[in-house]
């Protein structure tokens, strides 16, 4: 077997959390270096059961340096053998930019429009705060442990609170794009007890987006519409009328069907009688000779003075209006 003289560890991926040094064909002798970088903890253990665990620095291996271990093998003065011990190196970084998602929608109660389904999205970072209890509770004595592999426990336990936060927060699901980042920091306090159990500490948690079923968007939508024609009608009714008066003066005909699809609107009376107004004005209408007020089309009596305009020449038949002396066609006497 070989001496080891010098322990270390060279992270050089981007998602290891924990990595067990190869002692397979190796064993510890007194004074061996041991070097433990920025952002890593080292364990040694014995027979499965944790011993010293080593912040960043640089260790002389002996009795003062192993206090647990040299305990653990009853060294009374030092190290009488060489020895083999169960060495894991655990990464302390952030493992930032951890992408998190809700596989199935999440039922939320909503004041106004019931339980809605709701999909969330975005990030989150996490480290390992207490090596000893991320050996103890997750990786265990495996070889290598990478985000990878409690990514899924992760994903479930920000889902759950999600879950529990969206639910009691009491903010109106249309709301919740405008609070992303005050729900972000309710999930972040809500969940970080779970992971303290762990040994992690989750550092930080972000929404991206907070998604609703599209009929759901559409409700929304066609409500905020509403809103805006509601609190502006009396612009609206005036345009209305303004474009309903146009299309009359281009197509004379049409005047009933524009007058019936106004009212219908709810444009209301003053839209009528305008209209109306309109109307007996353009469509060929005429004045009382009488009195001169205004006739519809078509009119054989003032609406005004009862005058009678359906008058005709006895002599030819041509019609002749109230107040004619003479016969226009023929010029007999009236």
């Amino acid at each position: 077997m070989a001496l080891l003289n010098v322990i270390e560890w060279v992270d050089t991926s981007h998602d290891e959390i924990l990595h067990k040094y190869d002692t397979r064909k190796n064993i510890v002798k007194r004074w061996s270096k041991l070097t433990v970088r920025e952002g890593q903890v080292c364990v040694f253990c014995d027979k499965g059961e944790i011993a010293d665990v080593f912040k960043p620095g640089m260790y002389s291996l002996n009795t003062d340096t192993l206090p647990i271990l040299t305990a653990l093998l009853s060294w009374a003065y030092a190290f009488e053998s060489p020895f083999k011990s169960d060495i894991y190196f655990v990464s302390t970084r952030q493992f930032v930019n951890q992408k998190w998602g809700t596989a199935t929608p999440v039922l939320i109660k909503d004041a106004r429009l019931g339980t809605v389904r709701v999909r969330g999205y975005g990030t989150y970072s996490f480290r390992v705060a207490d090596a000893a209890a991320f050996l103890k509770e997750l990786s265990g004595a495996r070889c290598s442990f990478t985000t990878a592999d409690v990514e899924n426990y992760i994903r479930s336990v920000l889902v759950m609170g999600m879950s529990d936060v969206l639910g009691d927060c009491g903010v109106a699901v249309e709301d919740m794009a405008g609070k992303l980042i005050e729900l972000s920091s309710v999930v972040l306090k809500s969940i970080s007890p779970r992971f303290k159990a762990l040994g992690l500490e989750l550092s930080a948690f972000n929404f991206e987006s907070v998604s609703l079923p599209p009929e759901v968007e559409k409700a929304i939508d066609e409500n905020a519409r509403l809103g805006v024609l509601r609190g502006n009608v009396d612009i609206y009714t005036q345009i209305a009328k303004a474009d309903a008066l146009k299309e009359a003066a281009k197509n004379p005909g049409g005047m009933g069907g524009i007058v019936g699809a106004g009212l219908g609107l709810g444009i209301g009376a003053d839209m009528g009688k305008t209209l109306g107004e309109t109307m007996t004005s353009s469509v060929g209408g005429k004045k009382c000779p009488v009195c001169g007020a205004s006739m519809p089309a078509g009119a054989k009596f003032c609406p005004e003075c009862g005058s009678s305009v359906g008058r005709a020449c006895p002599k030819c038949g041509a019609a002749v209006s109230a107040g004619t002396k003479f016969c226009p066609e023929c010029g007999a006497k009236l």
